[in-house]
């Protein structure tokens, strides 16, 4: 430990953090991007650290591998792609689903590697994976702002890195001996006391530094899965695969009563609530029999809108790859999960696709966004802005017109 970090006794999550980032500042120990506050921080030595991941059986013994995308953890990413290991990123603050497989192209230079590593070349370079595909992560790299030799580690404060743990355990991706690898500089390796630890939080079993490899022979029990009762609805909105993940572990029938519905909780909020705000909020959904007739070319309409309303310009969310034999009212059910019910909803099912009705753009958005990777009986659904918007209800959807009205 760099004798200049000095935690004295009592000190918060938030002073173990500031003092390191002070620190790091201080004794020009950061490289870009500066200042390190707030952030997984990038120091100097950080590439010789990524590359002693080399030495590790456990890494030596993947196949897939889960990186977190910060700056300091490129090195990693770029060992793992020249060992021709599936290499898993999750995407920025969670906002578009939960992991990015690298794909570099065919015949990729070392140079192409080494940009396909990069944040942008996550970007270029990179597919979706939704909830629905068969992962097994063998390892799993996080950033740290502190951590102990005892595997005890401290993020930046906002909890992605736990909830992204979480979120692979409830998907079966990992288990508890799935083995974790931070990466840090030998001054953000700190006493931490395990009493400032919440159930939640990630704990490690290897640090790298650029002197040093730890393995830290840690006990403490992993988190088990997301944590329902600690989520908020804010947080809901704001991780869109969470209300996806939530909705599979009630359909499981798991407890999933959020924060926000806990009985203690001040003005809490019942867990039907959801469903209620839902109807009113976005406008309710009718009964099955209204739009369940399905033919060829048949639209069937569901909605509350008067038609002066459904006759002004509407935005459509196009939902495709229903599965054969899903009846509207399981899509229902899942929109009202959501929060997504629509204006109005056209059902095609024997095309397997539906059309939603929303009153302007940035509601379908959202919209959107909150239904990546939803499926229904196991099977991903595609769901997407349609194509050609058309005034009065009309879509268009691969060239073919259709007409609600």
């Amino acid at each position: 430990m760099e004798a200049g970090v000095r935690l004295s006794a009592g000190v918060s999550k938030w002073d173990i953090r500031t003092k390191i980032w002070d620190y790091m500042e201080a004794n020009n120990l950061a490289d870009f991007p500066r200042p390190v506050h707030h952030r997984i921080p990038n120091f100097k030595g950080s590439q010789q650290a990524c590359y002693a991941v080399r030495e590790l059986d456990v890494f030596n013994k993947t196949s897939e591998v889960k990186v977190d995308p910060d700056k300091p953890l490129e090195g990693v990413r770029l060992v793992t792609l020249q060992a021709r290991k599936t290499l898993l990123v999750p995407t920025p603050r969670l906002r578009t689903g939960l992991f990015n497989k690298i794909v570099p192209p065919p015949g990729a230079t070392k140079e192409i590697l080494r940009i396909c590593a990069t944040s942008q070349g996550v970007k270029d370079y990179s597919v979706p994976i939704g909830l629905d595909a068969k992962v097994h992560v063998d390892l799993v790299v996080v950033g740290s702002v502190a951590v102990s030799e005892k595997g005890w580690r401290i993020g930046k404060g906002e909890g992605f890195a736990d909830m992204e743990y979480a979120m692979m355990v409830s998907m079966g991706a990992i288990t508890e001996d799935t083995p974790i690898v931070t990466i840090v500089h030998d001054c953000q390796v700190v006493d931490i006391a395990e009493e400032l630890l919440d159930d939640h939080d990630l704990t490690v079993d290897y640090i790298l530094t650029p002197t040093r490899t730890i393995k830290t022979g840690c006990k403490r029990p992993k988190p088990q899965g997301i944590i329902w009762h600690k989520i908020s609805y804010e947080m809901l909105e704001r991780i869109p695969i969470l209300k996806n993940l939530r909705y599979r572990e009630k359909q499981a029938g798991k407890d999933v009563m959020l924060k926000d519905e806990h009985p203690d909780f001040p003005n809490a909020r019942k867990p039907a609530d959801s469903d209620e705000n839902a109807k009113t909020g976005n406008t309710k959904l009718q009964t099955e029999s209204t739009s369940a007739q399905i033919g060829h070319r048949h639209v069937g309409n569901d909605s509350l809108s008067t038609k002066s309303e459904t006759h002004g310009a509407l935005t459509t969310v196009y939902v495709g790859n229903i599965p054969p034999g899903t009846r509207v009212s399981e899509l229902k059910s899942a929109l009202r999960e959501f929060h997504a019910s629509p204006l109005r909803l056209s059902w095609q099912g024997a095309q397997g696709r539906a059309f939603l009705d929303y009153t302007d753009k940035m509601t379908a958005e959202s919209v959107v966004s909150s239904l990546k990777g939803l499926s229904l009986r196991g099977q991903t659904l595609r769901v997407e802005m349609a194509k050609n918007q058309r005034n009065k209800g009309q879509v268009e959807i691969n060239g073919q017109r259709n007409k609600y009205e």
